[in-house]
């Protein structure tokens, strides 16, 4: 209810209390259909990620935010992006270039492990790094292959051509993380972590906390080495099947059933899901703020996006989509304010990530979610 620095914590956000200064809260930006339905689960988050309203559930008409910075921020580093998904499930990820390809999340910890810091990772602060010259040669192997599908890309259709894209582009990271191993930079906060137990991943509650903190630990393991600068972590699923154990009734089931208590004003059971949600976020918005990386803390130097797909889920509600950014941008983007949306378009904060991250664009999204208006209050 209160605008600017120094907002109060409604219930839903209290575990943010202690971090509150790092992270701004976006109230009131909703979603213009343009006559289109409301899917639930869909609409809103890819209203929120592409700034184009779907026409039908599954549908991604546009790249999401993230793609469209990978592209700018993720040459120089070893992978464009991470994902990584707390509650087992790799297709559950937001990332998506189109409505077929879709970056898939890592789901445990050892896999995410063995994938930033298995063989392939070359300590930048090992003083007898030596290139492998079986590199050498895959990098030879590796630009031969990509001549020849430029020949072949000129005789496709369009369906094809989207096919050979999608295996262009893994190709082109695997380039990359050729080049960044073979002259690895010296990073002086980089330190491989230790491996991590092989342990159980799935929807119960508190193994999805466990596995998301693992994760997390890891994910800023890889931050502070340079093997990334653009990720995403999925909590939970829109139609979030996460439940606490000797339950049998999961948390978005429990968003539809549960009845509001008129004492609270809110649905007491789902709402303990939301709690323990918004306590994942603050405990990365922490990790990330305690640190050091230069002469800051790597929270410093990064904007977080948080988001929701609804407001209120027992109607699927999309007017005031819950929308959260963390991190200042190396000094770009003003936290700690609550700014209230009144009701415009939530592409206002897309436009507003990728400007203050440096991309070149005026305007962002479509039909009558295009704005070229940044939320200014936010902006350094």
């Amino acid at each position: 209810t209160t605008e600017g620095a120094g907002y109060e914590l409604p219930v839903e956000l209290a575990a943010l209390d202690g971090v509150s200064q790092h992270v701004s809260v976006l109230s009131g930006f909703g979603v213009t259909l343009d006559g289109r339905a409301n899917i639930p689960h869909w609409t809103g988050v890819m209203s929120t990620l592409t700034g184009t309203v779907p026409a039908r559930e599954g549908d991604v008409d546009a790249p999401t935010l993230d793609t469209l910075i990978s592209a700018s921020l993720g040459n120089t580093t070893r992978f464009r992006s991470i994902e990584i998904s707390a509650t087992g499930v790799p297709g559950q990820s937001y990332s998506r270039r189109s409505t077929s390809i879709v970056n898939a999340a890592a789901v445990s910890p050892l896999e995410l492990y063995t994938r930033v810091f298995g063989p392939g990772f070359a300590d930048p602060n090992d003083s007898s790094f030596e290139p492998d010259p079986r590199t050498l040669l895959r990098k030879s192997a590796l630009s031969a292959v990509l001549e020849d599908t430029k020949r072949l890309e000129s005789r496709l259709g369009s369906h094809d051509r989207q096919r050979l894209d999608q295996y262009l582009t893994s190709l082109r990271q695997l380039e990359q993380q050729i080049e960044i191993s073979l002259t690895p930079p010296n990073l002086e906060g980089c330190a491989k972590p230790a491996a991590p137990a092989d342990g159980a991943i799935g929807s119960d509650l508190e193994t999805a906390v466990a596995t998301h903190d693992t994760m997390v630990g890891l994910l800023v393991a890889a931050l502070l080495c340079d093997q990334t600068r653009v990720f995403n972590v999925t909590f939970s699923w829109g139609t979030s099947e996460l439940r606490k154990q000797g339950t049998d009734t999961a948390h978005h089931q429990l968003t539809h059933d549960e009845v509001v208590d008129p004492q609270l004003g809110y649905q007491p059971h789902a709402t303990e899901y939301v709690l323990a949600s918004m306590a994942a976020w603050s405990a990365f918005v922490e990790r990330l703020a305690s640190t050091p990386e230069g002469a800051g803390t790597l929270l410093d130097s990064c904007l977080v996006l948080g988001h929701s797909e609804s407001s209120f889920a027992k109607s699927h509600s999309i007017a005031g989509l819950p929308v959260m950014l963390a991190g200042s941008a190396s000094g770009r983007v003003k936290p700690g304010l609550h700014v209230s949306g009144n009701g415009e378009p939530v592409t206002r904060i897309g436009l507003t990530i990728q400007q203050a991250l440096g991309l070149a664009v005026e305007s962002w999204g479509t039909k009558s979610m295009q704005t070229a208006r940044p939320v200014s209050e936010i902006l350094a």
